[in-house]
C-alpha cells in the first residue's frame, strides 16, 4: 500500500513537471529519422544520430528491424535486451527503435522528491518505418508475450559505496506515470514496454553516508592529535634527558671529589686540609 501511494504522489509530481520532455521527444525523433533518411541504413545495424548543439552530452542511436525478425530473434542494443516473441502494436512490416541516453541532462528532465538518480536516464521508443519517406511519425507499442525487456546499467560513478539493496528501478512512461520496481541482478532493471529508465537511491541514504564520513573524519582527527601529542611528549623527555647528560658530563670534566656513603646516599667529599698554626713573636723565648 505504501509503495502504491508513493507511486501516485511521484506520478503527480512528474506530470506537473513533464512538459520539457515533449520538446525533447520531438528533437530526438527528428534527429533519428534524419539519420535514417540520410544514411540509408542496413536492417539490423545500429546508427548514431547527429544531435543539435543544444542537446550536446546526450546520445541517440537508431536501429531498423523487420517485425518478423523481432518476433523470431529479439534484439540487443546499447544495454537493452528485447526478447524473442515480441511484436509491435499495431503490426507493421518494419519498425525503428530509437535509443536514448540523456547523460548529464538526466536530472534536468527527470527528478523525484526524496530520491536521487545514480545512473543516467536511458530509454527507447518504437516507430513505424514501413515508409521511411512518409511525412508522419507513427509511434508503436510493444507486446512482450515472453520474457520481459531487460535494461543493463553501467556501475554508477556518483557514489561507488552505495548498497545495491537500497537502489530501485524507476520507469518513466509516456503517459506521465512513474513505476518503481526492485532491481534484479546488479544494475539491471526489467520492463514490459518502452519508456525511459534509471536507478534511484533514497536521498536520506546519501545523507546517512555523508554523516558517517563526518564521524570517520572526526575520529581520524582525534587519533592524529593524540599521536602528535604522544610524539611531542617523547621528544620533550628526550630533550630533558639530553640536558641532564650534558650537565653530568660537564661535572665529570671539572674537579674530582671523593665520594662517601651517608646513610643510603652517595655524597661527594673533599680532603680535609688543616692550616698549620703560626706562632706570634717567633714563638716562646
Amino acid at each position: 500500500m505504501n509503495l502504491v501511494l508513493l507511486q501516485l504522489v511521484l506520478t503527480g509530481f512528474y506530470l506537473a513537471s513533464a512538459d520539457p520532455t515533449d520538446s525533447l521527444d520531438a528533437s530526438v525523433e527528428s534527429s533519428a529519422f534524419q539519420t535514417l533518411v540520410l544514411r540509408r541504413p542496413r536492417t539490423g545495424a545500429l546508427y548514431k544520430a547527429l544531435l543539435p548543439a543544444n542537446l550536446s552530452g546526450m546520445e541517440v542511436s537508431v536501429i531498423r528491424l523487420r517485425s518478423r525478425t523481432l518476433w523470431r530473434e529479439g534484439t540487443n542494443f546499447s544495454g537493452f535486451t528485447i526478447p524473442p516473441r515480441t511484436l509491435p502494436v499495431p503490426r507493421v512490416k518494419r519498425l525503428a527503435i530509437v535509443y536514448q541516453n540523456l547523460g548529464n541532462w538526466s536530472s534536468q528532465y527527470y527528478s523525484l522528491p526524496g530520491y536521487s538518480l545514480i545512473t543516467s536516464v536511458v530509454g527507447f521508443k518504437v516507430y513505424d518505418v514501413s515508409d521511411i519517406h512518409s511525412n508522419s511519425i507513427i509511434k508503436l507499442g510493444l507486446n512482450t508475450s515472453g520474457d520481459p525487456i531487460s535494461i543493463h546499467f553501467h556501475a554508477p560513478v556518483v557514489d561507488p559505496h552505495w548498497k545495491t539493496s537500497t537502489g530501485k528501478c524507476a520507469a518513466f512512461y509516456a503517459n506521465g506515470t512513474v513505476h518503481f520496481s526492485a532491481m534484479g541482478s546488479a544494475y539491471t532493471c526489467y520492463a514490459r514496454d518502452q519508456g525511459r529508465f534509471s536507478i534511484i537511491l533514497p536521498s536520506e541514504t546519501k545523507k546517512r553516508k555523508q554523516g558517517n564520513y563526518w564521524v570517520i573524519g572526526l575520529a581520524l582527527g582525534f587519533v592524529g592529535m593524540a599521536l602528535i601529542c604522544s610524539v611531542g611528549f617523547v621528544l620533550l623527555r628526550m630533550s630533558r634527558s639530553k640536558k641532564v647528560e650534558v650537565m653530568e658530563r660537564r661535572a665529570d670534566e671539572g674537579e674530582l671529589f671523593k665520594t662517601i656513603w651517608v646513610g643510603g646516599s652517595k655524597m661527594p667529599s673533599a680532603t680535609v686540609t688543616r692550616t698549620p698554626p703560626v706562632l706570634e713573636n717567633g714563638g716562646l723565648t
